[in-house]
């Protein structure tokens, strides 16, 4: 039946002719598809953006959002989720970005495609603010007030205020909303043009089929894989649907909490702050948004405007749009590109440890000596580890420590309980960060953070021949393995079609305004995820082959 369907779309519609990349076996994973999740999010804000648009008032800002979130049937699941479907598309444009770093999908022939990611990511960042002070409480109205500090502190730039912001002092975002608009469109240009290259060059493959750039499919190798419609549609049509899924689910879930300390709220709590004519105002912490508070904290190291915006934003921009053109070899191995992959894990790094200490002291100058303390640590122990590691050239294949597997059966144990003991101490470090954050805290943290990580890698080998020598002697046939899970899956697939209708039932007997209408944003999500999962099992059932080699 599903292939009848299928050939009727297909038919109908030529999607056979659609110049779409063909996929192999083994790529049918999340860490392939992140550009995807990536274009869920951006569609989702899109979709719940324009719903918002017919209501919303730019000449009273924060009314108006008061307007949609107690009195439009259901406003208050469609604004928040639509504040954090931009959050996820943040959290996962970053994370797309460094996995594309860490393989080397800027090189040859993709250079273009990296340069606009970042561009995307840049413009991603800017209609997040805009859209962000559009709420017009008093988080807003502060975000707005640093931007507009910084431009004004430019020597010449202070004409740009009233042309970025407009008169938003007094409750009016009319010139906020328009730029919003504006980058929002530039997005969706530039995604089409990145999509389009994407799709040309397709999935960079493993580096067990293609070890150093220009690493692409040749046309004789593409026409062997599966075509776009419909294994691919089918694929990221679970991928889509989950996404959103947890977009609705997590802000409406969360809007269920109050009494949230204030220094949580960039984070976790999607309801507006208090306007900033309330009394209540004066009683709330002033942040910019979440995603600009690594900038908050690093405008704390010093007091000059230039050096912090060429610190936090200038410099690693430059580097990333250059990237392609500083790294020119053809090596695609992790450890055979040790400095840039040093760069882009104190990157990481940074960007994690400034955002985090932005949030605990917002607006808190730091001297220069724990500025060396926070920074200077992480930056040593990465410089140590890459230089420890062996370097690898792509064309060879992945080794494991030998020497270290060579200790002999009476060294395995205490090389387990050595993690095991590193693994407890991190958890400690972890907790007493967590309850007494600090940068002395933090300093004693990374080092023990960074021994987790290295030894995790060292043991992993360990477990994994144990694990192989274990199940080496299993006798039921890889087959007959894959036709049971197979037959288990369908019966998920029926269990989530029941409970998805169940909670369709229920949906229309929550009230669409007021404190409960949010539950309709948790149904509504949860039923996402159980189509999409359902969809992902079916993708399982009837595409999943026995063996998905390399091709």
């Amino acid at each position: 039946m599903s292939k009848r369907v299928s050939n009727w779309f297909n038919e109908r519609l030529k999607l056979d002719e659609l110049p779409f990349f063909r996929t192999p076996d083994y790529m049918y994973h999340v860490s392939d598809w992140l550009g995807a999740l990536v274009a869920a999010a951006f569609m989702y804000t899109v979709i719940s953006g324009l719903i918002l648009l017919l209501y919303y008032d730019p000449d009273n800002g924060y009314n108006s959002t008061q307007f949609i979130i107690n009195q439009v049937p259901y406003g208050s699941v469609v604004l928040y989720s639509h504040l954090y479907g931009a959050y996820a598309m943040i959290i996962l444009a970053y994370i797309h970005m460094f996995r594309n770093y860490f393989v080397g999908a800027y090189k040859k022939p993709r250079e273009l495609l990296w340069i606009l990611g970042v561009f995307l990511l840049v413009l991603t960042m800017g209609a997040s603010f805009f859209g962000y002070s559009l709420i017009g409480d008093v988080l807003a109205t502060s975000a707005v007030d640093v931007g507009a500090g910084i431009i004004e502190s430019i020597p010449g730039m202070q004409w740009l205020v009233p042309f970025f912001f407009g008169n938003y002092d007094n409750g009016q975002y009319g010139r906020v909303l328009a730029w919003h608009i504006i980058f929002v469109a530039l997005i969706g240009l530039l995604f089409v043009f990145h999509f389009f290259l994407a799709e040309s060059y397709g999935m960079m493959p493993s580096r067990k089929v293609k070890s150093k750039a220009p690493a692409v499919y040749t046309r004789e190798e593409w026409m062997k894989f599966n075509p776009w419609w419909p294994r691919n549609f089918v694929y990221m049509l679970s991928l889509i649907l989950m996404t959103w899924g947890f977009i609705l689910i997590i802000p409406n879930a969360l809007a269920y909490l109050n009494g949230l300390p204030q220094y949580y709220n960039p984070f976790l709590n999607p309801k507006p702050a208090p306007p900033p004519t309330s009394p209540l105002a004066a009683t709330v912490t002033t942040y910019p948004p979440w995603f600009f508070l690594f900038f908050y904290k690093i405008a704390d190291f010093s007091s000059n405007v230039l050096l912090d915006l060429s610190i936090g934003a200038i410099i690693p921009l430059v580097y990333l749009i250059l990237l392609p053109f500083l790294d020119r070899s053809e090596e695609l191995h992790p450890l055979s590109r040790k400095i840039f992959i040093g760069i882009e894990i104190l990157m990481v790094i940074y960007l994690i440890q400034t955002t985090l200490w932005g949030d605990i002291a917002p607006g808190v100058p730091v001297a220069f000596k724990c500025q060396v303390v926070a920074l200077l640590p992480p930056a040593v122990i990465v410089a140590i580890g890459l230089w420890i590691l062996p370097s690898k050239k792509s064309s060879e294949e992945p080794r494991v420590n030998h020497s270290f597997l060579h200790l002999g059966k009476a060294l395995v144990p205490l090389a387990i309980l050595g993690f095991v003991i590193i693994s407890l101490l991190f958890v400690g470090g972890l907790a007493e960060f967590v309850n007494y954050p600090s940068p002395i805290t933090l300093a004693i943290l990374l080092p023990i953070a960074s021994l987790f990580v290295i030894g995790a890698k060292r043991i992993a080998p360990i477990i994994i021949r144990m694990e192989q020598q274990q199940t080496s002697s299993a006798s039921s046939p890889e087959v007959s393995k894959l036709e049971m899970k197979k037959k288990f899956a369908q019966y998920i697939i029926v269990v989530l079609f029941v409970l998805s209708l169940v909670l369709m039932v229920t949906l229309w007997t929550i009230p669409p305004t007021g404190y409960e209408s949010n539950m309709f944003g948790v149904d509504l999500g949860l039923i996402f995820v159980m189509w999409g999962e359902a969809i992902s099992l079916y993708h399982y059932i009837v595409y999943k082959k026995p063996n998905e080699s390399y091709e």
